[in-house]
């Protein structure tokens, strides 16, 4: 077992599960390409302090009717699913039978300059235990977690590898923070792009 791996599974109160080779080198490609291409990528601002700054990255949130969710302090309705997007939701359910998923939240981090602050993904809408399942395409980058409240325990690093799929589920949103921190000179390719499903509380199934 990896250091990576080893130290994921030793973290107190959270329920965690990486697996580096969800998807094949072929259908990385692909996949990424259609999602750059297909899914309605935008620049989102945010207000710090009464000033509006452009969120550094690209987000997109795509899911089934009624699955609005707020992020970045606005509401999103969301943009319907992708051909690309919903077979990778299928795969989830091949994966593990109980990942059921309405939406998803994609970042486009087009550099090393592009990245994520500190956050829990505890929004209202995805209930007290949500599940996140996030896959990554493109170039590798760290993926940090540290506890909200224990000093004593050591921050957690992650490179995720394109192709990788990690689970984050149970009280993890409750206990842990996450980030995505700038990493100058990134080789070839630079571009990274990050799904992570979600199930939005309240919104019923689709019957079509």
């Amino acid at each position: 077992m990896s250091d990576e791996m080893e130290a994921l599974e030793s973290m107190s109160g959270a329920s965690i599960r990486y697996i580096p080779d969800f998807l094949d080198d072929a259908d990385q490609h692909r996949i990424h390409q259609q999602l750059r291409e297909q899914m309605q990528w935008s620049q989102q601002h945010v207000t710090v302090f009464g000033k509006r700054h452009l969120i550094p990255r690209l987000e997109a949130w795509h899911g089934d009717r009624g699955a609005c969710y707020r992020y970045s302090g606005t509401d999103h309705p969301p943009h319907p699913w992708t051909e690309a997007l919903d077979e990778l939701r299928s795969r989830l359910k091949n994966f593990r039978r109980d990942l059921h998923f309405n939406s998803v939240l994609g970042n486009c981090y087009r550099n090393g300059d592009d990245a994520m602050g500190w956050h829990s993904d505890d929004e209202p809408e995805l209930g007290p235990e949500p599940c996140i399942a996030s896959i990554s395409l493109g170039a590798v980058r760290d993926f940090r977690m540290k506890h909200r409240s224990r000093k004593d325990l050591e921050p957690v690093k992650i490179a995720l590898q394109s192709g990788s799929l990690l689970i984050m589920e149970g009280e993890t949103q409750q206990h842990w923070r996450h980030s995505i921190p700038r990493r100058r000179g990134l080789n070839a390719p630079t571009e990274r792009i990050n799904l992570t499903f979600r199930t939005i509380q309240g919104v019923n199934e689709p019957t079509d």
